[in-house]
């Protein structure tokens, strides 16, 4: 429907409303529920979505632009009074999960308990981002200054850590977790080992999540006070908080389950051997990820996990040898035979699973390797990071397993740690190749200056190439410095070929 037309209907649906509470339904052009709203006068309230102006006014408000864009049509549900048409709303919301009301509930930014399970020593952190799917998160809470106290009290508890602490190694596999009277304070052991600690952690998330529902009645029953009062508006603030909460809980609680029984990685791996089809949980995962700046420092990195666990012993990285130049595909079929080349060679068994960095290019690179190398490849997939999407190397669709699906998070942290590995191999290059660098003899220019003209124009090569100008527009130098360079640069070629043989 064009834009006009669309905008002279939905005029003509609000002139018909009624003037009494309610509760309207958003729709996008497929006939989604994309908002849910309830209104103490359904006519004023969905007219304000289509008044004149209204474009301006949310200039800096995008994400409501948004949902006012996509409404194509809307339907209304009418009720007797205010308080019926709270409730009508949060039970809507419920059953649909329309996208709009999760991201304005999660807009709110109340705060989060973190606990990163990765950790050798998990700490109970504060955030209101959430950030990753690593972690385990606990929350939201509206009540910050009652979540501070619980934490303090959690601490002297359950002996766990708190976001200020950072425990010291005193001995391979034993951490010092204070070095301050907090240790006699506290009462627990103040030496520990990771296997020690991590019993503490797990009472703590039991405790917390048995916390959350006593935090949970009590908002709901501050929500039920707030709409007899007539305070609707913060009554509709807590119902949300109360949605996320419940859906924070529902998450918890299985996770919670689950420990008693499995390790999340091994729970990861079992969700894989379904996902992926295979014949057992992948014991061993290998994953490889290229990286390069502008094609200069081709690197590559291979990382190994046993169990869902990183094996760092087995972690190989490599430099491009058969071409030079920016091409993932080739930099990925070069590794990949040299990889299994050599495992062919010693002998050694492939691993029960390979995962490529990048989507279909890079895994027919990969497939091309096995076929140069004249053998069956093991169990393959690409992990395209855009939309975390798994890509097979046969016929099968793509596969997108929800985020929060422990298979998929077993993947991401092995291709975050493949992505970490290969670029600090990477900067390590760079660093030696800054550091043999005619730049070095400039004056003035410190080792970040230097990596920020290598890393703008990709190599020492192009740097001299290029114009004053050019030089003025990478970040940080102005056209003063910039002449001065060029002037340097110029001088330096002219001795270099002078004295060359």
């Amino acid at each position: 429907m064009p834009a006009a037309a669309r905008s002279e209907f939905l005029k003509e649906k609000v002139r018909a409303l009624p003037d009494g509470p309610g509760v309207y339904l958003m729709k996008d052009r497929l006939g989604r529920i994309i908002y849910v709203g309830k209104a103490k006068s359904l006519k004023k309230r969905v007219a304000t979505y289509f008044q004149l102006g209204r474009e301006r006014a949310l200039r800096h408000q995008p994400k409501i632009r948004t949902l006012i864009e996509m409404i194509t049509d809307f339907e209304i549900l009418e009720v007797k009074s205010e308080p019926e048409a709270l409730l009508l709303e949060g039970k809507l919301i419920k059953q649909w999960r329309p996208k709009y009301n999760t991201d304005f509930t999660d807009d709110k930014r109340f705060l989060l308990v973190r606990v990163d399970l990765e950790a050798e020593l998990p700490r109970f952190v504060l955030t209101r981002f959430k950030k990753d799917n690593r972690s385990r998160y606990f929350g939201p809470f509206a009540h910050s200054g009652l979540l501070r106290k619980t934490l303090a009290t959690m601490r002297k508890q359950f002996g766990i850590l708190l976001a200020d602490i950072n425990p010291k190694q005193t001995a391979p596999g034993t951490w010092q977790l204070y070095d301050d009277v907090r240790a006699e304070l506290y009462g627990w052991p103040n030496l520990v080992t990771a296997a020690e600690y991590r019993p503490r952690v797990l009472q703590a998330c039991e405790f917390l999540d048995g916390k959350s529902r006593e935090w949970l009645a009590t908002l709901r029953a501050e929500m039920t006070a707030r709409a007899a009062k007539q305070e609707f508006e913060k009554a509709a603030e807590l119902r949300d908080v109360v949605l996320a909460l419940e859906r924070t809980l529902a998450r918890t609680r299985k996770f919670t389950r689950d420990l008693t029984r499995l390790r999340p990685d091994e729970a990861g791996l079992k969700e894989l051997e379904t996902a992926l089809g295979l014949d057992a949980p992948p014991a061993h995962l290998e994953c490889f990820d290229i990286s390069h700046i502008s094609g200069t420092f081709v690197v590559a990195s291979m990382v190994h996990f046993t169990h869902g666990r990183p094996d760092k012993e087995q972690y190989r990285r490599f430099q491009i040898k058969s071409f030079v130049g920016n091409d993932d595909f080739r930099a990925m079929e070069e590794v990949v035979a040299r990889r299994y080349r050599r495992l062919i060679a010693e002998q050694k068994p492939f691993p029960d699973l390979v995962v490529i960095d990048g989507g279909r290019g890079q895994i027919a690179a990969a497939l091309k390797a096995f076929v140069g190398l004249e053998c069956m490849p093991p169990p393959m997939i690409g992990l395209a990071k855009k939309q975390e999407t798994i890509i097979f190397p046969d016929e099968r669709k793509p596969l997108n397993l929800p985020l929060n699906n422990p298979g998929l998070n077993v993947l991401q942290r092995l291709r975050d740690e493949a992505h970490r590995f290969a670029n600090t191999y990477n900067a390590d290059l760079r660093s030696r190749k800054i550091k043999e660098s005619i730049l070095d003899d400039f004056p003035g220019l410190g080792e970040k200056r230097k990596a920020a003209l290598l890393a703008h124009f990709g190599s020492l090569e192009k740097l001299r190439a290029a114009s004053v100008k050019d030089i003025a527009a990478a970040p940080g130098f102005g056209p003063k410095f910039a002449g001065k360079l060029h002037a340097f640069l110029g001088e330096a070629k002219s001795v270099t070929a002078a004295t060359a043989p």
